[in-house]
């Protein structure tokens, strides 16, 4: 519940914080909005200039062409996950398993959202199907990047195998998201967090 009062709130208050915004700014957050909702591909240059407020032109001043503005905006969904396990290694230091709980909250909270759409590397990945497409190329390195940090903080919390229980944690997280997106289980979100409770107190 808490998530879908943060999303309505947040429906609420976008025009005016997003008028707000400097023109590259609100041209990233339309692609956002569209992205997310429409997947990459549907999404013209001319929806993202009119949902931006803006202009296709001034689109592609800041944005030479459509893919260098999806690289972009991946770029900064990456940046946020980073973020949060940062900010969680602040806030928990040297409690690894609250940190990995807290990441797993994280994934948890966004499921409930309503409106849930799926992971958005995921959906973009089944999007990109070029192999050395830049923004692939990056969602891929994110990934592991992620998974290192979880390998790590595993470690930290002395579990067992700790890069065994990486990729058992990844496959939970990842696997939530699907099902979450699929609809084939309800409360997912909570039984996620059940399950990665049981999997570091082991």
């Amino acid at each position: 519940m808490h998530a879908e009062i943060i999303l309505l709130m947040n429906q609420i208050l976008r025009p005016a914080r997003v008028a707000q915004l400097p023109p590259r700014e609100r041209i990233v957050d339309a692609a956002h909005a569209l992205f997310m909702e429409q997947g990459i591909a549907r999404v013209t240059v001319d929806a993202i200039a009119a949902e931006a407020g803006s202009t296709k032109m001034t689109v592609y001043r800041h944005f030479q062409t459509k893919e260098v503005l999806v690289v972009e905006w991946l770029r900064l969904l990456t940046e946020h996950y980073s973020a949060v396990l940062d900010d969680l290694a602040t806030k928990w230091p040297d409690q690894p398993e609250q940190q990995l709980l807290g990441f797993a909250r994280f994934i948890a909270d966004d499921l409930a959202a309503s409106g849930y759409r799926g992971c958005p590397f995921t959906n973009s990945l089944a999007e990109l199907a070029d192999p050395d497409h830049p923004a692939r190329r990056l969602i891929e390195a994110h990934k592991q990047r992620q998974f290192e940090r979880l390998a790590g903080l595993c470690q930290q919390a002395q579990l067992p195998a700790p890069e065994q229980a990486a990729r058992e944690l990844t496959f939970l997280l990842e696997g939530a998201q699907v099902v979450a997106q699929n609809k084939g289980i309800a409360n997912v979100g909570a039984h996620l967090l059940e399950m990665v409770r049981a999997r570091i107190s082991r």
